[in-house]
């Protein structure tokens, strides 16, 4: 086997991999919710001890996550697809990949450190876009206009550890610049910062959510317009159809968790 890649990242920017190995982790299950080979060979290549997260039910909470924000991109290249997609924060997230349909534009923005292990995994084409910056500095916007409209903005497991005016910001370049376009992130409630310490995954990162939002039309304020909000036990019905059925059976007692009703998955629109 090939020397391990080292793994230097800001505390933030660490928790790209619990939805890494949560993918890899069920890319290896005889019936996974998701299948995500480029997911198991960076889980492979890394110096990080991943088995610190075995066990933790919420490692396939972050895949459903990520399976919901899935179906919101692909009904925009339904309808779009010849449009782009930005991945805000897009960690070593495999959603291009997952995605493609072969005409669509893809722009991926993360903080020099992320962007830096990314590219040892993923390369730029034509079609795709890589762009190390900060959502909360304006910079970034150029490499989108570089690429053809409509835009879909995305931002999972991002937004939660920025600053409030600092995501206000973010979302007012978008709101200026690329009105009428979708975007989506997560909220988090009050209730789920106060547990946050007792969250399986979250006692094994320093970071922490640092703002709550307990009704994501609050947000309106911001300039947006709430399309659809769910949590994770609530996917769309195409996502709910793919799902293994042993796991769709679990969604109703999945929907009680506290951390999962005051952790929402929205769509906005600007």
């Amino acid at each position: 086997m090939s020397e391990r890649r080292e793994v230097k990242l800001g505390p933030a920017q660490e928790t790209m991999l619990i939805p890494l190995y949560g993918r890899a982790v069920e890319a290896r299950k005889e019936q996974p919710m998701l299948s995500d080979a480029k997911a198991v060979e960076i889980v492979d290549s890394l110096d990080y001890d991943f088995a610190k997260f075995d066990g933790n039910r919420s490692l396939a909470g972050a895949v459903l996550r990520g399976m919901i924000f899935d179906g919101w991109v692909s009904e925009f290249l339904g309808e779009h697809p010849g449009g782009t997609v930005v991945e805000i924060g897009a960690g070593l997230n495999t959603r291009f990949e997952r995605l493609d349909n072969g005409a669509c534009h893809w722009v991926e923005l993360d903080l020099p450190d992320s962007m830096e292990l990314r590219r040892q995994f993923f390369e730029p084409t034509d079609r795709r876009a890589m762009v190390a910056g900060s959502v909360t500095d304006a910079d970034w916007l150029g490499a989108v206009r570089e690429h053809p409209g409509p835009y879909f903005f995305v931002a999972e497991a991002v937004l939660p550890y920025v600053p409030r005016e600092g995501c206000e910001a973010a979302i007012g370049f978008i709101r200026d610049q690329f009105p009428g376009s979708p975007v989506a992130f997560d909220t988090a409630g009050a209730a789920m910062l106060d547990r946050i310490d007792n969250h399986n995954e979250a006692k094994l990162m320093s970071a922490r959510f640092l703002w709550p939002c307990n009704d994501p039309s609050e947000l309106e304020s911001w300039g947006l317009r709430l399309l659809d909000s769910r949590t994770v036990a609530e996917p769309q019905p195409a996502v709910q159809a793919a799902l293994p059925l042993a796991f769709r059976a679990q969604l109703s007692a999945l929907a009680l968790a506290p951390q999962v009703r005051t952790y929402r998955l929205n769509l906005f629109t600007t």
